[in-house]
């Protein structure tokens, strides 16, 4: 049996980010064999996983990046189980990673096939869910495109926007950002009225019908006060219409165009985790 140097066993444990007893065991089962020793953890990764296939990963770190030009942003979301886990510094970087990877594709599935430090991000997955004992995947996986894209992140990692703005003007990194804090603060639905779907609108009207039936208004009015309603609906909801939280005087669309008149938001995408 070959003898096992710390040396060896810390190489082993820098590569998978498996602990030390683990990285140890594995390199004594395979006779001190490097390669073979990541094969041994990588398995004990798919056993853990697939025990933990049906567990909740609700938890995680939700990070947005854009590239070098701004003019593509990605947020993806790294789930686990618990906070603990979500807090810890080798998963947020491993996020960062990801989320900065994620920038070169169009699908959560182009993601997992992509190589990360020489293997597949699918399998570096498992790899860390038998490191670390919980189901650990990415959930959400978004990506926007426009003249210029700005992201904000959410103290903890529990929510991440991008936005993104019809040209890039002075000052447009921060007026994305703003936005991009409107958009986590208040959830919008849609970016303006067009980007609501129709079942909602009807929906909306008939629940403002339905209020102002039990107010005892008469039923002719009905329809012109639930049209007020609804433009008050998509003032509340819609992100440039809605009420700019750092002055709630102007719009997010006013806001906006202080910085270039014909500047408008083309775009936003936002992942919360737990939503």
């Amino acid at each position: 049996m070959a003898k096992i140097t710390a040396a060896e066993v810390n190489k082993l444990r820098k590569a998978t980010g498996a602990g030390m007893m683990d990285c140890k065991k594995a390199l004594v089962e395979v006779d001190g064999d490097f390669d073979k020793a990541i094969e041994v953890l990588r398995k004990k990764g798919q056993k853990v996983a697939a025990k933990r296939a049906d567990r909740d990963s609700s938890e995680g770190a939700a990070i947005a990046k854009t590239n070098a030009d701004n003019t593509k942003g990605a947020i993806i979301s790294l789930n686990c189980e618990t906070d603990f886990v979500a807090k810890n510094d080798d998963f947020v970087n491993l996020a960062n990673d990801l989320a900065e990877l994620a920038l070169n594709y169009a699908t959560k599935e182009e993601l997992l096939a992509a190589e990360y430090k020489g293997i597949t991000v699918q399998e570096k997955l498992t790899e860390q869910t038998g490191v670390i004992g919980e189901k650990i995947e990415i959930g959400a996986f978004k990506t926007l495109e426009a003249p210029f894209v700005g992201s904000y992140i959410h103290a903890g990692n529990k929510i991440a926007v991008v936005t993104g703005l019809s040209k890039n003007v002075d000052g447009a990194e921060e007026i994305a950002k703003d936005v991009s804090m409107q958009a986590a603060a208040m959830n919008p639905i849609a970016l303006n009225e067009e980007g609501v779907d129709q079942e909602t609108i009807d929906k909306e009207i008939e629940i403002a019908k339905d209020t102002l039936r039990q107010e005892g208004k008469p039923e002719e009015m009905l329809d012109k006060i639930a049209q007020g309603k609804i433009k008050r609906y998509f003032k509340d909801n819609t992100l440039v219409n809605q009420a700019f939280i750092k002055d709630s005087k102007q719009s997010v669309a006013d806001y906006v165009k202080t910085a270039d008149s014909e500047l408008t938001v083309v775009g936003f995408e936002r992942v919360a985790l737990g939503e």
